[in-house]
């Protein structure tokens, strides 16, 4: 543990969030090795910083290191960027120039957005990974070099090849040991820290007090989903910093800085290129609605038989068990009136306990996940006399989805 906060001071990294002790737990494991490393993560949220750690407890931390930003180089020039070229081997060649990968000999070199590159350059890097071999652009001569490779990508690197992008062997190549960087909003507390560490650093920097934020203020902050992780954060920080006069920052004001902020997280959802977003947020809300239904149903089962057999405890308030009680008597209205209407008097004639016991599985509920949606948008719309910001609120959707499905399900208001 001592070791990890010392690595952690040492290259800044702030947080004590379990996946990212884990990414920097494996970091320190694989640097003494010169298996190659993949680093996967959404942008922004620090991967350039776990080949540093790599480098510096590795076997050659006196070499150089030299980070290569892939998706910043044109296409046309990458290939001599990596690889070197002769003189004349294209216009504007010169002179003959050496590329990172002979630059770095005995070093490391860190490929960032390694997705980016050409597939053709991609053939001639699967090469040095294998053999540590490479020519320089315009020559026949082959060329060793002995260089670390970690790599960075902030895309679906299988997706990506399942579209043709990016060669399955140089992935596999690469990913020797994968390390995943989590993403801001999956790290709690830390979210807290970096925004009080960037906080002083800014105050600092620019000669002022350092801002704070109100309790209310504070949870908008964890609440937020993040979608430029900390490099969004610290640029949010910034801004407060320089801009508001007042040093204690209210719910308020922070909410300015984001104009996208809808309220509580709810559980993430995956767009794919195939799929329409609006069904598979429908189909997790459902399944969360559905189990609570089915625990209520529990529920109401659990406190019946306690009441028949007396077992209610006495601490147990009047109200409480009025409610209780009221849970199950609608209950068995609504199965009476299921049985009315199934006509069935096998079971017409029973009463009580019977009646719950006897026509648990004949009653059927409709299932579809439209009408029960229409049916909660009606209900959440009523209860806020049709105004549409209150009951998306409710509904915990924004206002714009709200609008959408009732033009898209005819819903009058």
């Amino acid at each position: 543990m001592k070791d990890l906060q010392n690595i952690r001071q040492r290259f800044g990294i702030i947080g004590n969030y379990e996946g990212l002790n884990r990414a920097i737990d494996i970091a320190v494991q694989v640097a003494p090795t010169d298996l190659s490393v993949l680093i996967t993560g959404e942008s922004g949220t620090g991967k350039e910083v776990f080949p540093q750690v790599i480098h510096n407890y590795s076997t050659r931390k006196h070499g150089p290191y030299i980070a290569v930003n892939c998706g910043a180089i044109p296409e046309g020039t990458i290939d001599s960027e990596l690889f070197g070229h002769e003189k004349g081997s294209f216009t504007g060649a010169t002179d003959s120039r050496k590329g990172y990968f002979e630059v770095a000999d005995k070093g490391t070199i860190f490929l960032d957005e390694v997705a980016e590159l050409p597939l053709s350059t991609q053939v001639r890097l699967l090469r040095v990974l294998e053999t540590g071999e490479f020519i320089r652009v315009g020559s026949s001569k082959v060329q060793k070099t002995d260089v670390r490779v970690i790599a960075a990508s902030n895309v679906d690197v299988p997706r990506a090849i399942d579209q043709g992008r990016f060669r399955e062997d140089l992935y596999y190549r690469l990913n020797t040991v994968p390390i995943r960087i989590p993403p801001l909003r999956e790290r709690g507390e830390d979210i807290f820290l970096l925004f009080r560490k960037f906080a002083v650093d800014f105050a600092e920097k620019y000669r002022m007090p350092a801002i704070r934020l109100e309790p209310e203020a504070k949870n908008i902050l964890m609440n937020y989903t993040w979608p430029g992780n900390v490099r969004q954060l610290k640029n949010i920080t910034e801004q407060v910093s320089i801009i508001e006069q007042e040093r204690e920052i209210r719910s308020s004001v922070l909410k300015a800085y984001i104009p996208d902020y809808e309220g509580v997280k709810l559980p993430a959802v995956i767009k794919r290129d195939d799929e329409k977003s609006f069904s598979s947020e429908r189909e997790i809300l459902y399944k969360i609605l559905f189990d609570m239904k089915s625990d209520m149903n529990d529920l109401k089962k659990l406190v019946y038989d306690l009441i028949q057999h007396g077992e209610i405890d006495a601490t147990v308030d009047e109200s409480s068990t009025r409610i209780m009680k009221n849970l199950i008597r609608e209950n068995q209205e609504r199965r009476h009136s299921a049985i009315h209407d199934e006509g069935t008097s096998e079971f017409a004639g029973r009463t009580g306990v019977d009646n719950i016991q006897d026509t648990e599985e004949i009653v059927e509920e409709s299932l579809s996940l439209t009408d029960k949606e229409v049916e909660m948008i009606r209900k959440a719309l009523e209860k806020f006399n049709g105004k549409r910001k209150l009951a998306a609120h409710e509904l915990g959707i924004s206002e714009r989805t709200l609008y959408r499905k009732i033009k898209e399900y005819g819903i009058e208001i």
